[in-house]
């Protein structure tokens, strides 16, 4: 399963290249912060307590003809939204660290720098 880093996605976003962001945490939290251009499908709960149907109920309000990037508060169900895109055909690849790499990314702190020495290396 792939993942991209959040310099890589805020690139190809500004480039016009973006894949499809699917931010699958609750409303509430996606409507507090959110990646410009995300679209929410909130199956957070759902994924977390191994409801993968929940997420497939809902697969017509994700474009299947091109990328999507998934993102979650800190990557672990992200994970297993891009799981279940992979297994219905999609595209799929989770956002590293989720919202709070992207934070921390944008905000350029340095526990996020840390966190990314370690993801390329991982």
């Amino acid at each position: 399963m792939s993942k991209i880093l959040p310099p890589e996605l805020d690139d190809r976003l500004s480039r016009g290249d973006g894949p499809f962001v699917l931010d699958v945490r609750p409303r509430e939290a996606y409507q507090r912060y959110h990646i410009d251009g995300s679209h929410n499908v909130p199956v957070y709960g759902d994924l977390r307590r191994g409801d993968d149907d929940a997420l497939r109920r809902r697969l017509e309000e994700i474009p299947d003809d091109e990328p999507v990037v998934t993102v979650c508060k800190a990557g672990v169900v992200a994970r297993k939204a891009t799981s279940v895109l992979e297994d219905e055909g999609y595209d799929a690849t989770t956002l590293a660290g989720g919202i709070r790499g992207w934070k921390g990314y944008e905000n350029e702190t340095i526990g996020y720098r840390l966190k990314s020495l370690l993801w390329r290396v991982v």
